[in-house]
């Protein structure tokens, strides 16, 4: 899987381009200081301070509780299925909104064809 196909699917649980980043460099070199994390990324502290409470929130990154922190990714493979349950969540509501769907669709092309 190429490195933009596993951003695509992280991408399903929110994240932003930062968040994916760090939470690329953590699940793939193991733990990191955020001053560390922000010198790899190029971003300034502050972004990634913000992306670490997202990324935390989220429960794939958690700190250390040692100080200074360090962030420890959730391993991919478990990420995974969260990415799946996701995706299941989003089909399942599709699915129920489907008739209702359907039923504005047909609402609105019977009026377009009424105009002509």
């Amino acid at each position: 899987m190429s490195r933009e196909r596993i951003i695509n699917a992280l991408k399903v649980l929110g994240l932003s381009n930062i968040d994916t980043g760090v939470y690329v460099l953590l699940a793939k070199d193991g733990p990191h200081k955020i001053e560390e994390i922000a010198s790899v990324l190029n971003q300034p502290k502050r972004n990634i301070r913000r992306s670490l409470r997202d990324l935390q929130n989220t429960k794939i990154v958690e700190a250390s509780i040692e100080y200074p922190f360090e962030f420890i990714a959730m391993p991919f493979e478990e990420v995974m299925k969260l990415i799946i349950d996701v995706k299941k969540e989003q089909a399942e509501a599709l699915q129920a909104s489907k008739e209702e769907l359907l039923s504005a669709w047909r609402s609105i092309t019977e009026k377009d064809e009424e105009k002509s």
